[in-house]
């Protein structure tokens, strides 16, 4: 399979560029894809194409989407089963590093784009793109790559909390109930994955990265952010770096704090 993180040199042709820009502060994602996107980029929405609606507060912000849901968004926006995506934004591919979580948990090719929209050099379009609906499998979760909240919280995984370390600390929430983290969970912020123009950091220096929170070769490890987002960015990061696959609690902080288990801060 694809690694999950591309240059945009080696993208191959007929791959299928997705915009997944998604933002916390009030803007819509939408409205800065038709302001200007790659040229051919479908726009996947995280609230509506990569999550679940409904469910009760336990479960979190963004719960996984049943799969013959997942699969009739992706059908609908074109992707098809032997489609290669290369997912983007403009946060250091914190954001569509969900979908490109999904498509390569499910085992669909997908990858990041390294540097994120702002890699692509050329003159950027605000037409939307229109692609034939096409075949899209349905395929369920692999319970290997998923984690429970007994996991998150039993002490026998490494686990990772993804967002910044404010909110790790508890010093600030500005979304969910309760401030703090998972006891026992170690902070390493996603966005910390990237340097200064949105790249991934080498290989080596990732390494080191996870090394610092306890993360090995060997590592079972259970990641989580906010609302199962942010947290595939880790997972990403931790194969690119050669390290072995993880888990996500994709109810993450969002279902934990709606519940009475203890919480940690400092």
């Amino acid at each position: 399979m694809i690694d999950p993180v591309v240059d945009l040199a080696d993208v191959p042709d007929g791959a299928v560029f997705a915009d997944v820009r998604y933002y916390l502060d009030g803007r819509l994602g939408r409205d800065a894809y038709a302001g200007g996107h790659i040229p051919g980029a479908v726009f996947v929405d995280v609230d509506h194409d990569l999550a679940r609606h409904g469910a009760p507060p336990t479960e979190g912000r963004h719960p996984l989407p049943d799969p013959e849901l997942f699969a009739a968004h992706m059908a609908t926006l074109g992707i098809s089963d032997e489609d290669l995506v290369i997912a983007y934004d403009d946060s250091g591919g914190v954001m569509a590093a969900r979908l490109v979580w999904m498509l390569r948990a499910t085992g669909h090719a997908a990858a990041l784009l390294d540097g994120g929209l702002s890699a692509y050099p050329g003159e950027l379009e605000k037409d939307p793109a229109r692609r034939p609906p096409a075949q899209f499998t349905p395929r369920p979760w692999p319970a290997e790559r998923l984690a429970t909240i007994d996991d998150a919280d039993g002490g026998e995984f490494v686990v990772l909390d993804a967002r910044q370390a404010e909110r790790f600390r508890g010093e600030v929430e500005p979304i969910d109930p309760r401030a703090g983290h998972i006891p026992g969970a170690r902070s390493v912020p996603t966005r910390e994955n990237v340097d200064e123009s949105g790249r991934f950091k080498g290989r080596a220096e990732l390494r080191e990265r996870f090394a610092a929170a306890g993360v090995t070769d060997a590592s079972d490890v259970v990641s989580y952010c906010g609302s199962g987002v942010t947290a595939c960015h880790n997972l990403l990061a931790m194969e690119l770096a050669g390290l072995r696959v993880g888990r996500l609690y994709p109810g993450s902080w969002s279902a934990y704090s709606h519940t009475d288990r203890p919480a940690q801060s400092g």
